[in-house]
């Protein structure tokens, strides 16, 4: 399940060149799991974004665009398949494991 971001990472990481991996990883997977407890909680995709910052996200405001990346992954899973995991650790995970990869995608892409 957590393969299909590997693009979404790409996309998304390009926004914070400045920050170091480790928190980049770390605030992307807070929002993937803000993102997951939002739909088990059955909060609507058109609500999506603004209930996920009315309630103070610990992620720094220009991490905000990863929102709209990431809601149509967790959206399209079923909620039964979304309990049995935890999206923000896979997520932190597979970016710091992907980091050079993803930094070298950024790369061939911007030239």
């Amino acid at each position: 399940m957590v393969r299909y971001t590997l693009a979404a990472l790409l996309l998304s990481s390009a926004a914070y060149a400045a920050d170091g991996k480790e928190e980049v990883c770390k605030y992307q997977g807070e929002i993937m799991k803000a993102i997951q407890d939002a739909r088990l909680d059955r909060v609507k995709l058109d609500d999506l974004e603004a209930h996920l910052l009315e309630n103070e996200p610990s992620w720094p405001e220009n991490y905000n665009v990863v929102i709209t990346q990431f809601a149509p992954i967790v959206y399209e899973a079923k909620r039964r398949d979304l309990k049995k995991v935890d999206l923000g650790v896979q997520l932190e995970t597979q970016c710091l494991d992907n980091w050079d990869q993803i930094q070298e995608m950024q790369k061939s892409v911007s030239n």
